[in-house]
């Protein structure tokens, strides 16, 4: 057996990952052109954050971009990790600004802490070159 073969993960834990980075690709893909495309009611919502409607544009870009990252193989931790800091933004947001609920903010947040913590030799990696 071969020493790759021995490091490899086990098939079932590579697509399983794999379905995790496409739904929370699709998820954020979903969001962002939502917040790029002026849907009323995230027009309302981010007026009511009280930040400016230029929130509304940079946080769909960046959901846009972190659900390209992730399904990025060589970048899938930095797109996971940008895709946790917009949801404790979120979170921290629904909390004491907005009201509502949560849970979809925590749950993305969750499966986005999955895919950093499955790929932290990407994150190890660039750490040790800086």
């Amino acid at each position: 057996m071969s020493l790759a073969a021995v490091l490899a993960p086990p098939r079932w834990k590579s697509a399983g990952l794999w379905i995790v980075r496409g739904l929370l690709a699709l998820a954020f893909a979903g969001a962002g052109a939502a917040k790029l495309y002026g849907v009323p009611m995230l027009v309302e919502e981010f007026q009511h954050i009280g930040l400016g409607q230029w929130f509304r544009y940079l946080t769909g870009a960046l959901e846009l971009l972190g659900a390209f990252l992730i399904l990025a193989p060589s970048l899938a931790a930095f797109g996971a990790v940008l895709l946790i800091c917009i949801m404790i933004g979120a979170t921290v947001t629904h909390l004491f600004v907005i009201g509502g609920s949560t849970v979809p903010a925590l749950v993305l947040l969750a499966l986005s802490a999955i895919v950093a913590y499955a790929k932290r030799d990407q994150i190890a990696s660039l750490a040790k070159h800086l």
